[in-house]
Formats: structure tokens, C-alpha cells, sequence
């Protein structure tokens, strides 16, 4: 098999999306680790236009951002587990909740940046995303796609996992298990799957590892 190499910076959500897939499929790589302040030669080479990670090479070759990274580890090994429905109405439904995802999760990373009345409107935004995947995308499923782990729930998986944190830095409390009763079982389920809990960052180490981010962020502004 042509080499597997992850770019990356922890505990970037983005990063972990990919990391999870790739465990899911069993899909031995090596991670490189980068440093932000200081991107290496090979990060600005694989990925000129935004300069950003996650980058994986697959046999030299590089894919960007983290959907798209997902979706060509899914079509490049497509063996068990499959992340996406066989259907294709099933998995039109579920590109457009990842698509509902990345477009709507920018409100909990806005969160993070925010203060003020920014942050207010910015979580009013966050809860509004909470709202609609509660009452429209999750309902009585074990996981988006049913009884197996999928595509979606890596995505959402990044958001709520770290919103549960971000919540701690900027004093707010959104996600609410008897306002979300259907995402709160699910985030706790997804959590559970082996895979997933061996490689989730602890609270603790993401929490001070934000802090001193937004510390830095806030500074800077």
C-alpha cells in the first residue's frame, strides 16, 4: 500500500476528523506534526493556496481540507466500515447534514473568537444549529446513517466535542441535555465506540490548550 502521511496540528478538530477515519478503516499512516507559527516547507508545498492543515499524502500525493480528505479516504478504501450509506438517496442525506455541518458549525469557532456582543450573537447562532439537528437531522437513530458510525458523525462529532469545552472558556452553557435529549445520547454513544475513545483529546489537556489559544487571540486582536 502507497505511504499514508497526516499533516497536522493537535488538538485541532479539523485533524481529528481525519484521524478517526482513518483508524475506523484501519489505515496505517504516520503523523507529522506541525507547527503553526512556523508551517515546514512541506506543508506550503502540499497545500499552496490556503496553507492550512489538515494535509493528507497518500503515495506523495496531497489532499486538502478535512471533508474532502474524509470523502477520498471513504472512496479510497471503501472496505468495512463504509462511512457513507450505500443508498443514494441516503447518501444525498447525508452530504447535505455534513454540508450543514460546515456551513453552520462556523458559529461555534466564531464563539471561540468572540466576545462581547459578537459572542452573543455567535451563540445564538451555535443554538440555532443545535435546535435544528435536534428536532431534523438526529431523531431516534443511533447515528446519522442509522446503526454505524458515519461520515456525519465525524463531522458533528468535531463541533460538539469541542463546543462542550469552548462552552467552559466563554461562560456559556448551549448544549443542554434536556433541551437536545437526542444529541446529548447521541454524543455520549459516539463517544463509547472504541475507536473513537481511544483517540479523543482529554477535556482537560483541550481545555488549557484553548485557553491559552484564545488568551493569545484575544491579545493579538
Amino acid at each position: 500500500m502507497a505511504e499514508v502521511k497526516l499533516h497536522g496540528a493537535l488538538p485541532s478538530p479539523f485533524v481529528y476528523r481525519v484521524i478517526w477515519a482513518l483508524k475506523l478503516k484501519g489505515v496505517p499512516y504516520e503523523f507529522v506534526s506541525e507547527d503553526l507559527s512556523n508551517k515546514s516547507a512541506l506543508l506550503l508545498k502540499y497545500n499552496p493556496v490556503h496553507k492550512k492543515i489538515p494535509v493528507l499524502v497518500h503515495g506523495g500525493k496531497p489532499v486538502c481540507e478535512s471533508m474532502v480528505i474524509l470523502e477520498y479516504i471513504e472512496e479510497t478504501w471503501p472496505q468495512n466500515p463504509s462511512l457513507m450509506p450505500n443508498n443514494p438517496y441516503d447518501r444525498a442525506q447525508a452530504r447535505f447534514w455534513i454540508k450543514f455541518a460546515e456551513d453552520k458549525g462556523v458559529a461555534v469557532w466564531k464563539m471561540f473568537r468572540s466576545t462581547g456582543q459578537e459572542l452573543q450573537n455567535t451563540m445564538k447562532e451555535a443554538l440555532e444549529m443545535l435546535q435544528t439537528v435536534e428536532e431534523h437531522g438526529l431523531g431516534e437513530k443511533k447515528f446519522f446513517n442509522g446503526d454505524n458510525i458515519g461520515l456525519v458523525d465525524l463531522t458533528f462529532g468535531s463541533i460538539v466535542y469541542w463546543l462542550q469545552v469552548i462552552e467552559d472558556i466563554v461562560g456559556a452553557k448551549l448544549f443542554e441535555s434536556h433541551k437536545f435529549p437526542h444529541l446529548h445520547a447521541w454524543i455520549e454513544t459516539f463517544k463509547q465506540v472504541p475507536v473513537i475513545e481511544e483517540n479523543l483529546p482529554n477535556q482537560d489537556e483541550l481545555l488549557v490548550a484553548l485557553k491559552l489559544r484564545r488568551e493569545q487571540l484575544m491579545a493579538s486582536a
